[in-house]
Order: structure tokens, then C-alpha cells, then sequence
């Protein structure tokens, strides 16, 4: 078997900064968001295809390298973020000041714990499992770069570990950060995380 190697972008900062997004609130890369995808990519061109969440704080950016670099890019609404219920559109610190108690409770427990109307945690990461697992088969010997979410990221991560979902939220995954798993006849690795291409 040749070698799958599956790289991983995070979206920049979007437009209004530090908040929860979820997959309801759909604000476009600021122009720091932006300079984080172009920085960590540099002028890297390795990847036979490209995939993004709907998303425009990613399909943006995946199309504009698909365009510079004459690389195919296909969406798949599978990839977009965790549903985040009544937390999304607000605040980092309105949340963590405003609903103290609700956000000590999701940090100790992500699962049993999630704010009101959110996506299913275990849901999520099926939802996303189940389009990579497709897209691992259907890009076989393949490189190729998924534009996407921390949520998306954290659940690839957590597939390729073996890591339990109560964990999930102790990835850090930077804006603008490369994952890259590789796929070997003796299974997965997690190559690296939060890296760059670039220089």
C-alpha cells in the first residue's frame, strides 16, 4: 500500500474575533485570518485535492488556493463545526464569566454537559468520521488538504488516537494550524499539530 497523507487546516480568525461560532453563525476570515492560512501554507502545492467545510470562514480560503494552484476542491457539508446551541455569537468571556457554572461543568464534562440546543457531542464526531472515512477511501495513495474547523480537527485527532470523547476539548487547535495524519500499511499516525508548511 502507498502512503494516504490527509493535511488539516484550521480556518484564520474570522471577522469579530474570539467567539463561539458553531455552524449557525457563518462570518467571513478577517484580514489577520487570511495571513494566518496564507503563512502556515506558504507557497506548499503538494495536495491532489482539496476538501472544505461550507463554511465561508474556510471555503473561502480552500477555493482561493484550489485557484492559485489549479487544484480541484470539493465541499463537504459533513466537515462543518460543532453545533454550539445558545453559546453561538457570543463571547469567549461571556460565557465564561456570564455562565461560569455551564462552562466549568462543559470543560469537566463535554458530553453529559453541553449547552442548551447543542449538537450531540457523540453525533458530531460520527457526522465527521463517517465523510473522512469515505474520503480516505475514495482518495486512496493520496495527498490531499481538508479546510475546516477545531471541532472537525479535534474529532479526526481523537479518531486517530483512540482518544475518548470526554477528552475532546483538551486538543488545542490554533487558527491558521496544520495537522497531518498519515496513513501506513501498519495504520494511522498523527504526524503533527498546529503546524505550518511553509519556510
Amino acid at each position: 500500500m502507498t502512503e494516504t497523507v490527509i493535511d488539516l487546516i484550521r480556518h484564520g480568525e474570522p471577522v469579530g474575533g474570539h467567539r463561539y461560532r458553531g455552524h449557525n453563525v457563518d462570518d467571513p476570515l478577517s484580514e489577520k485570518g487570511w495571513s494566518q492560512m496564507w503563512d502556515a501554507v506558504g507557497e506548499y502545492n503538494a495536495w491532489e485535492q482539496i476538501i472544505t467545510s461550507p463554511l465561508q470562514r474556510c471555503q473561502a480560503f480552500a477555493r482561493a488556493l484550489g485557484e492559485r494552484h489549479g487544484i480541484d476542491v470539493t465541499v463537504e457539508p459533513r466537515f462543518k463545526e460543532v453545533g454550539l446551541g445558545s453559546w453561538e455569537g457570543l463571547s469567549h468571556d461571556e460565557i465564561k464569566i456570564g455562565r461560569s457554572d455551564e462552562f466549568q461543568a462543559f470543560l469537566r464534562n463535554p458530553v453529559n454537559h453541553r449547552p442548551q440546543g447543542a449538537e450531540v457531542l457523540d453525533d458530531f464526531i460520527n457526522r465527521v468520521n463517517s465523510a473522512y472515512d469515505e474520503i480516505v477511501e475514495h482518495y486512496r495513495s493520496k495527498h490531499y488538504l481538508i479546510v475546516a474547523h477545531a471541532g472537525v480537527i479535534r474529532a479526526v485527532i481523537a479518531r486517530t488516537i483512540h482518544a475518548a470523547s470526554v477528552g475532546f476539548y483538551r486538543i488545542k487547535v490554533n487558527n491558521g494550524g496544520i495537522t497531518r495524519i498519515r496513513h501506513t500499511e501498519t495504520g494511522e499516525m498523527l504526524e503533527f499539530l498546529n503546524g505550518k508548511l511553509s519556510g
